[in-house]
């Protein structure tokens, strides 16, 4: 990378594409995309932050595409929660959601357990696997010139949708968020499926 490439914020970048978050059912992985998460929506109902369960983000959010067809999903996780969980893209790629979506924010590091470099720093490159494992609509976003296409894609295009957002190593928003699972359960269930 040159003196002079630019190197995107998430602290910007991640909003810049996500736009308004009620237009979503939000699956957010661990640590860094977790505090994206909260930060734009709050702990909002219609956002299942995970805690503690690295690698499941994908899963978790294919169920959710997979049983409410007319919602759009997104799954906003991070290259170390991911590469925990690659097979779950292969599944993605057989069974086609069209509503599902996930943004990956790579920042080369396991940010949360010290900034040891991952595998992505050292070449991996995941949006060539989300395409090896079946993923139609791949966008790679390290500009930002290459936001509003991929922002567009993650809310309207037939899916599945994968855009790796490579940025650098800013920490995210310093957000607080619930880590009372049972509360934040209720509140996601009750915004997917309305009062009980």
């Amino acid at each position: 990378m040159g003196a002079d490439a630019e190197v995107l914020d998430r602290k910007s970048a991640v909003p810049a594409l996500i736009g308004d978050p009620a237009d979503f059912l939000i699956i957010g992985g661990l640590a860094g995309t977790a505090r994206d998460i909260a930060h734009l929506t709050g702990d909002g109902d219609n956002a299942f932050l995970l805690g503690g369960a690295m690698g499941a983000a994908v899963s978790v959010g294919l169920g959710l595409a997979l049983t409410q067809p007319g919602r759009r999903v997104l799954v906003a996780t991070g290259d170390g929660e991911l590469l925990m969980g690659l097979g779950a893209l292969g599944t993605v790629g057989v069974m086609a959601p069209a509503n599902l979506s996930i943004l990956c924010v790579d920042n080369g590091h396991y940010q949360e357990t010290g900034g040891q470099p991952s595998h992505t720093s050292l070449g991996v490159d995941l949006a060539a696997i989300a395409q090896g494992c079946g993923i139609p609509n791949i966008h790679g976003v390290a500009t930002s010139d290459e936001i509003g296409a991929a922002a567009m894609a993650l809310r309207a295009a037939n899916g599945p949708v994968f855009v790796l957002l490579k940025v650098g190593m800013a920490a995210p928003p310093a957000t607080r968020r619930s880590f009372d699972a049972a509360a934040r359960k209720s509140a996601f269930r009750q915004a997917l499926l309305g009062a009980p």
